[in-house]
Parts: structure tokens; sequence; C-alpha cells
């Protein structure tokens, strides 16, 4: 079967050392766990910093120490930035990390497409705050890494299309299992799935004890999948048993084991979405 993509999340905007003692907040700590990943084997990363008391934060030095650790020992590792809104609202704290250049450009960034309600926090995403993300990473060639949570998302990664604020191949991750969105189904994710653009990239993703039904789905469907503890802290659905992000790249690879399906690489993971292939370059050509 076709190689899948393993998008790795070590460790998001909400989890803090009180819920798991295994969320990596440093710098350093987020790119060892990365390198444990990398070990076993991933496709690409996406990333959140921290602020050293755990706030999550958009500071663009962070940012760049975190990339350049990784990219010393993974420079083919396909990284993406968290561009996420929830604690900090305005456009120039959210896009600062695309301003990184050099080794410490991103690949991707992520692009919620539309506001939404989690179990206990509003993430606010305006039409016009969706579009001028999409607008400055076209700019600089870097690729939204699309996040949607139902099918009306995916329609309005559609009418980007038509604005010319993307640019395919798209990439998808298709986020199944959060109260107010679509549910870890099989025919949740089929109807999502045949309203993608074409020629779309994706990967399953489900929040907390959604997590490995959504996993599992998208290796069936022939898709790829997100993981890692930003979705989910606990190994199992007793929830009596916290999850290492080690722990939770090496179900995946099991399951994945038992479905024949090869792990795509970096590499070809970069060719397939036309992203830069290292040396000093990365992202995509800016427009």
């Amino acid at each position: 079967m076709n190689p899948f993509i393993l998008n790795f999340t070590p460790t998001g905007m909400v989890p803090r050392r009180h819920d798991t003692p295994h969320v990596p907040i440093s710098p350093e700590e987020i790119a060892d766990q990365v390198a444990q990943a990398v070990e076993v084997g991933i496709t690409m990363v996406h990333l959140h910093a921290r602020d050293p008391d755990g706030t999550p934060s958009h500071d663009r030095d962070l940012y760049a120490e975190i990339i350049r650790r990784i990219r010393s020992f993974a420079p083919e590792l396909v990284i993406c930035v968290s561009l996420s809104g929830r604690l900090r609202p305005d456009f120039e704290s959210r896009s600062a990390p695309l301003d990184l250049s050099g080794e410490a450009k991103p690949d991707m960034g992520s692009l919620t497409l539309s506001s939404l309600n989690f179990s206990r926090q509003a993430s606010m995403n305006a039409p016009e705050m969706v579009q001028g993300l999409a607008r400055k990473m076209f700019a600089k060639g870097i690729l939204p890494e699309l996040e949607a949570f139902d099918g009306g998302m995916i329609n309005y990664a559609d009418y980007l299309l038509n604005k010319k604020l993307l640019q395919p191949p798209c990439y998808f991750n298709l986020l199944l299992g959060n109260p107010a969105n679509a549910q870890a189904d099989p025919l949740s994710l089929g109807a999502m799935l045949a309203q993608l653009p074409r020629d779309s990239v994706w990967a399953a993703a489900g929040i907390g004890r959604s997590q490995t039904r959504a996993v599992m789905m998208g290796l069936a469907a022939g898709g790829g999948v997100r993981i890692g503890l930003e979705d989910n802290l606990h190994y199992d659905d007793a929830r009596k048993k916290l999850a290492t992000n080690l722990e939770l790249v090496k179900r995946v690879h099991r399951l994945a084991a038992e479905l024949e399906r090869p792990l795509m690489s970096p590499a070809e993971c970069r060719q397939r979405l036309n992203l830069l292939p290292g040396n000093g370059r990365y992202g995509r050509t800016p427009a």
C-alpha cells in the first residue's frame, strides 16, 4: 500500500506538568523527544513553543532554537510551527514564527480554517485572520498545515483556493472527536474525505479517547496520521495510564505494520508536497 505520513505533535498548547510529567516544555526537551521519535520513524513534526513557566508562546527566538536543534540531527524532517490564537489572538503574535529565515525557517505553519469550541475554550479564527495568515505564508513560501474539524472547514479551504490564497497540493489534518465537531467514526471521516480538494494529502487525528480510533481509521483508509501528547495524554481508554510520546509513536508503527503500510520518509513527503529539500532552503519557493 501507499506510504503514510506520521505527523508528530509532542507538546501542544494545553498539557502542563501537573497534567502529565511526560510533556516536553523547553526547547531542549522538545528536541530530545523529537530525536527519540525520529529514531522510531516520523515524517513531520508539529511544534508548539512554551515559555519557561509552561505558557504557550509565539516567541520567534524559542521557535528558532527548537528548529535549529531538530535540524542538527534531522535536516530533512518536515517542520511545522503552530500559529494558534487561543491565548494570543492578534495577528502580529500569531504570525511571528513565519518571519524566521535560513535554517530556522519552518516548512509549514498551522492554519485552522474556522472558529470552533473545544471542551473548555474557544478557538477564534475570524475570516480576516485566516486569510491574513494564508496570505503571509503564501508570500513567504511556507505551506499551510490546514486543520479541519468538520466539512465546513474543508469547504472554506476550497474558498481559499478559489481566492488564490492556497496553492495545491494541500495538506490537511482531519481532527476528529472534538465535542463540537466531527466525531471519530467512519461515516464522519468518509464525508470529510469526499470533500477534500483534488490532489490533497491528509492525516487523521483524534482528540482524547478518539486518538487511537482515528489513527486506525486513517491508516485503514489509506491516509496519514497525527499522533502525540498535544491531542491525548493517556495510553488507554480508561485513562488509567499516562502515555509518553514515544509509546504513542511506537503504537502507530505496530498498527501500520499490521496493515502493511510503510512510513513516508521526510524526503518523499517533501517531493509530494513540493517542499524545498533542505540544504539551508526550506518551505516552498516564495510567491
